[in-house]
């Protein structure tokens, strides 16, 4: 029987959904899913210029654990800019240690110690959360 899969720790919600190629007709644009624990491989890799050993120990996980995370996150991206792809950024097997919110009015991300009822930035109760179920 396989080991049970662990949550990847991720401790910055991405800022959007996605993104969508500048060129391609709505009608014909195919989605493609970055998870987020993917995402979070590649922002602290190529953005915050960590080491994978350092990246994997962040996110919990092992150094060869990370790199398939990393190289997966590295494959999606590629396929969707030369296919022509959106990217949506969701799902994943990932935990966080705060609660994440988004703001269907204004788009805001909200990051929190506890649960909220609405948005801090236009007071709207139409939020969503960011965390997994």
């Amino acid at each position: 029987m396989p080991n049970r899969k662990r949550s990847r720790r991720v401790t910055m919600p991405p800022v959007m959904e996605g993104f969508r190629p500048f060129g391609v007709p709505m009608k014909n644009l195919e989605p493609t899913v970055l998870l987020v624990e993917e995402y979070e491989a590649i922002r602290l890799v190529d953005y915050e210029n960590l080491i994978q050993e350092e990246a994997a120990e962040r996110m919990g996980v092992s150094r060869p654990t990370f790199t398939r995370i990393y190289d997966r996150a590295r494959k999606t991206i590629a396929a969707a800019f030369v296919e022509g792809k959106a990217i949506l950024i969701q799902g994943g097997n990932y935990a966080t240690d705060d609660y994440w919110f988004r703001c269907n009015d204004c788009k805001e991300v909200m990051i929190t110690l506890k649960p909220i009822g609405s948005c801090r930035k236009c007071h709207s109760d139409n939020i969503i959360s960011l965390n997994p179920e």
